[in-house]
């Protein structure tokens, strides 16, 4: 028998019921900043194929590691310079390896997200237990870390079990990013747990991979926006968002681009400048 999705219903964006952001902004808009962790002796995220089954892999390893070493600070530069706070989607590893990167986000008042222990394992073929170990130590650390129990999940390449939001929704997580199948919230069928809008196709990954140069990828951010908008005018609001990963837009070549995109949003009247957590916290006011 095949397997039916239970996890949520079918909803035509046409038939729910209208609701606004905050001063009645038709748009809210937040950045999904990948803060990864890769083990040195795994192969995950490469750019050349030829030698991710080598141990070490010192070109895709290297070619990650340019992100919380260099590329991660200059995104932070431009989300400063437009007054955007990043939902950072963080590996529990880089509390770690990388505190320098979770004290940066501290000190901007990041929203905090869990997003696996490191993007080298994912969760399938864990039982129920293992996995809820596994899900109960990345948000203790997190919490630990930052001060606050991570209220969003996003599991490492969007990855969960038929498991996870339950298991994440009784450690008191709120919603989930790894359903990308819409432009507004909506509840899941699990108590207390909303699907927020998140990105496989404005993802910088996917966009670049493809050899997008800079200036298509600004034109792809105002696309995005200006049609968001004009399906916002019947007072049904939307959500859009941004995935980063700092080894890819943290190049020195892509910095100005990115930097432009942000600097037409942040320009807009009808845009929220938001996060995550905040997107969930308004749609459940208003819903």
């Amino acid at each position: 028998m095949p397997i039916e999705n239970t996890l949520f219903d079918y909803s035509p964006i046409t038939e729910r019921p209208a609701f606004t952001w905050p001063e009645n902004k038709k748009v809210a808009f937040y950045v999904g900043l990948n803060i990864e962790h890769f083990r040195i002796d795994r192969p995950s995220t490469s750019i050349w194929p030829g030698t991710i089954d080598l141990v070490p892999d010192a070109l895709n390893y290297g070619w990650r590691d340019y992100g919380p070493r260099v590329g991660v600070w200059r995104i932070i530069e431009s989300l400063d310079r437009h007054g955007i706070r990043a939902s950072a989607l963080l590996n529990s590893d880089v509390v770690e390896h990388n505190p320098q990167i979770v004290k940066a986000g501290l000190e901007r008042d990041w929203a905090w997200l869990a997003h696996g222990k490191t993007n080298s394992e994912i969760t399938a073929g864990m039982t129920v237990e293992e996995e809820r170990e596994y899900l109960t130590a990345i948000v203790d650390t997190i919490a630990a870390a930052t001060g606050r129990r991570p209220r969003g999940w996003m599991g490492p390449g969007l990855t969960e079990t038929f498991d996870t939001p339950r298991l994440f929704a009784d450690l008191g997580g709120e919603y989930v990013l790894d359903w990308t199948n819409d432009d507004q919230p909506y509840a899941l069928n699990v108590p207390g747990l909303l699907s927020v809008p998140y990105t496989v196709e404005l993802n910088d990954l996917g966009i670049f991979a493809k050899g997008t140069p800079g200036p298509e990828f600004v034109r792809i951010i105002k696309d995005q926006y200006e049609q968001l908008l004009a399906d916002a005018q019947d007072g049904s609001s939307r959500v859009m968002a941004i995935a980063l990963h700092p080894f890819v837009t943290g190049q020195a070549f892509r910095a100005k681009y990115l930097d432009q995109a942000l600097e037409f949003l942040a320009a807009q009247p009808d845009i929220w400048l938001t996060t995550s957590d905040e997107i969930a916290d308004r749609y459940r006011t208003v819903r």
